[in-house]
């Protein structure tokens, strides 16, 4: 704040000081209204002491004016002595007001630094060269990312894909990935056995990694391309139940198998994948559709799924359901997860949707729950 704006605000006392001219009193006399002793009020008039909320309401009382007037001179004259904040305030400020910047610092994505290095370390982590190029802060584009995923899902995204460009695996064979079902359909029978899923899908070619979603992310998975040949899954874990897992997997496998996403940045990004969104509806987009179809099918053959519905609904009974899942070879969790999307019953029978996040996470590279990948920027 320079000096000649500091001048143009003068402290209330200036103001005072006219009145009681205009008034014809003295500084004791005003003393005696306000009921202070009369150095008070020479300590205001000089300026040596600020104007406190009782005092402003009194002055209005003594001048009839509202005590808001002198509250505001008061609050004017402050502000002009404050000193400009720092600028990078309004750097950081800018940051957070579309990332949760303090939750990547928190989870060890970026390093807490100064404004500068915060803006150089969001670029490199978007892979972008400026940080205007940072998508959502680029609000003079006529379209951005964010206008299709939200940015605590994009930072998601994009962490999933730093750690994947460390990540070493064989090459790329969609025919290895495609005969690498049935041994990953096998795995659905114990969730002990998802330990094994980071080395089937690594000698395939796909860089698997788990990142823990960001606060309301809401994002369930993501199929995306490095490269032409370099397929990435990444899963968040979000619901921790057995079905939710193998669908969501099995989903973006099939993504990976189409080559869904190809050429894009992005990829394909699925968030809140349930209800709706996990059918093969018209309104579900045609690479959303073929991709639901296949996870649902691998989870529980369909046809079968309708006609064990078909004969036992409503009254689906626990022994059914266990007689059929080990008939079918799969997790009780599996056809319990399947029967509440086809039919909307979902208190049935919840305790057999195990957790698995604890059998899914050794092995795999993970980021999240306590655990920091490790690769920087």
């Amino acid at each position: 704040m320079t000096d000649n704006l500091i001048d143009t605000v003068p402290p209330p006392g200036h103001f005072i000081r006219e009145e009681l001219e205009a008034r014809g009193w003295s500084q004791r006399d005003l003393a005696y209204i306000l009921g202070v002793p009369e150095q008070a009020v020479n300590m205001i008039i000089s300026g040596k002491r600020g104007v406190s909320s009782e005092m402003a309401k009194a002055l209005g009382e003594a001048f009839g004016v509202p005590g808001e007037f002198f509250a505001n001179l008061q609050k004017a004259f402050d502000l002009s002595r404050a000193r400009e904040p720092d600028p990078s305030v309004a750097r950081r400020a800018r940051l957070q007001s579309c990332y949760p910047v303090r939750e990547m610092i928190k989870r060890g994505w970026l390093e807490d630094t100064d404004a500068t290095m915060l803006e150089m370390q969001m670029a490199r982590f978007f892979d972008v060269s400026k940080i205007d190029e940072i998508p959502c802060l680029d609000h003079a584009a006529k379209r951005t990312e964010c206008e299709e995923i939200p940015a605590p899902q994009l930072a998601w995204l994009f962490r999933v894909r730093q750690i994947a460009k460390a990540m070493a695996v064989a090459k790329y064979s969609e025919k290895t990935l495609q005969e690498a079902l049935p041994r990953l359909h096998a795995f659905t029978r114990d969730p002990e056995e998802m330990r094994h899923i980071p080395r089937v899908l690594s000698d395939c070619g796909v860089r698997y990694v788990l990142v823990e979603s960001l606060p309301n992310g809401k994002i369930d998975g993501v199929c995306l391309w490095l490269d032409a040949r370099s397929p990435v899954i990444g899963l968040s874990l979000r619901h921790d139940r057995i079905d939710n897992y193998w669908f969501v997997l099995r989903h973006e496998i099939e993504h990976v198998l189409r080559g869904h996403g190809r050429g894009t940045k992005e990829g394909m990004v699925d968030s809140e994948l349930e209800g709706e969104r996990a059918s093969v509806g018209d309104s579900v987009p045609d690479e959303e559709r073929v991709a639901n179809a296949a996870a649902a099918e691998f989870c529980v053959p369909q046809d079968e799924l309708l006609s064990f519905i078909a004969r036992k609904n409503p009254f689906i009974s626990e022994r059914d359901v266990i007689g059929f899942a080990r008939r079918l070879q799969i997790h009780p969790g599996l056809v319990i997860g399947q029967i509440q999307s086809k039919t909307g019953r979902y208190d049935l029978l919840r305790r057999y949707l195990t957790k698995v996040r604890q059998f899914a996470l050794p092995g795999a590279m993970v980021d999240g729950w306590g655990q920091v990948a490790p690769v920087s920027l």
